[in-house]
């Protein structure tokens, strides 16, 4: 999420951000150090390491930041288990230690780069969904040459219906609206082809219901026009939408690895590169995926941040910076009013956390 594009992250109020020190490939030691970065760069957050106290005061020393303090959990949920199963099973899990927390009005956010469906089924659990909401979503910023975009949903749920996929296009669209600033944002499905009726059965169902209602609906949009702008909200179901972002991250190293190759190769790559390192270095600035930090799950009660499960401590780091600017801008409270004034039309069926992406 794009920090310096949060309206309401400018309030000075303070915020409690528990972190899952537990979760990821690198956990402890990089979500400790990451989280330590933002403490003693933001005093004005307190932070909650969540997870084996033993561990974390080994990692983290005698050097403890004034705004930080330790709630032991003596569980965790493996990133190769079971979502569903392992967050009902392990009660004393690092993850759900941490949504207890926000439920308790002991933290405002919950920041964990932990399994993802475990991260989604503990705040359903934990947390409960917004007013009208079947299922969350996680959304996440896209760059463009013009400015980003609102992708959604990116890996939170799987197999959604077309009732499901324009709960989440309200969703993103008061989400750029209101917390983003785009004025009555336009909002797309993203499909096999840019005509009415391409796609699948949800597809197509979607862009029923999307066509009936008060939202800048433009139509569909194809993979090859999300680096265009084409829509300012872009909804698909999580699969798509977690093959797009990863391929997107993947493409990115890789174009910048050809050039580091190049830029290499005599007499005239040195040379070249001395010339382009100025415009070469904003480009990569602008394609740094770390500095995002993490996506907001939108549709429970409760802010709740999941970053890559892959992500080190400097992401780490911009995870809780947006875990904190996400509680102030408000964000869950915002789409519940928003929602109990304008009831979403009913799902097909039930969603239950075994439903969910896991």
């Amino acid at each position: 999420m794009d920090l310096s594009a949060v309206r309401g992250a400018t309030s000075n109020r303070r915020v409690r951000v528990a972190v899952d020190v537990m979760g990821g490939d690198h956990a402890p030691e990089e979500a400790v150090q990451g989280a330590l970065i933002h403490a003693r760069a933001h005093p004005e957050d307190d932070l909650l390491f969540v997870g084996d106290e033993v561990r974390v005061r080994a990692i983290v020393g005698t050097d403890l930041p004034p705004n930080v303090r330790f709630v032991h959990a003596g569980e965790v949920v493996g990133m190769d288990e079971h979502a569903a199963q392992n967050v009902r099973k392990k009660k004393d899990a690092s993850i759900l230690v941490a949504m207890n927390l926000v439920h308790a009005g002991e933290a405002d956010a919950v920041v964990t780069a932990g399994h993802t469906g475990a991260g989604v089924v503990a705040a359903i659990l934990r947390l409960g969904r917004a007013p009208g909401v079947d299922r969350p979503a996680l959304a996440v910023q896209m760059v463009t040459e013009s400015g980003p975009f609102v992708l959604l949903d990116i890996g939170a749920t799987t197999d959604s219906t077309g009732e499901q996929l324009y709960q989440f296009a309200e969703m993103g669209a008061l989400f750029a609206e209101r917390v983003l600033g785009v004025e009555h944002p336009r909002v797309a499905l993203l499909s096999i082809g840019e005509e009415t009726g391409k796609g699948d059965a949800r597809i197509q169902r979607a862009t029923e219901l999307l066509q009936a209602s008060s939202l800048n609906f433009v139509g569909n949009v194809e993979g090859k026009d999300l680096v265009k702008h084409a829509a300012d909200v872009v909804v698909c179901d999580a699969v798509v939408g977690n093959v797009v972002i990863k391929f997107f991250e993947g493409l990115s190293q890789f174009i910048f690895g050809l050039f580091e190759k190049e830029f290499r190769r005599p007499p005239f790559g040195p040379v070249a590169y001395t010339l382009l390192r100025p415009g070469i270095r904003r480009i990569r600035r602008i394609f740094d995926y770390e500095t995002s930090g993490g996506s907001p799950l939108l549709g429970v009660k409760g802010t709740v941040i999941i970053t890559h499960g892959r992500a080190k401590r400097r992401m780490i780091s911009y995870a809780v910076a947006v875990g904190a600017a996400a509680a102030r801008a408000r964000i869950p409270e915002l789409i519940a009013e928003t929602f109990q004034r304008t009831p979403l039309p009913p799902t097909a069926k039930p969603a239950g956390p075994q439903e969910l992406a896991g």
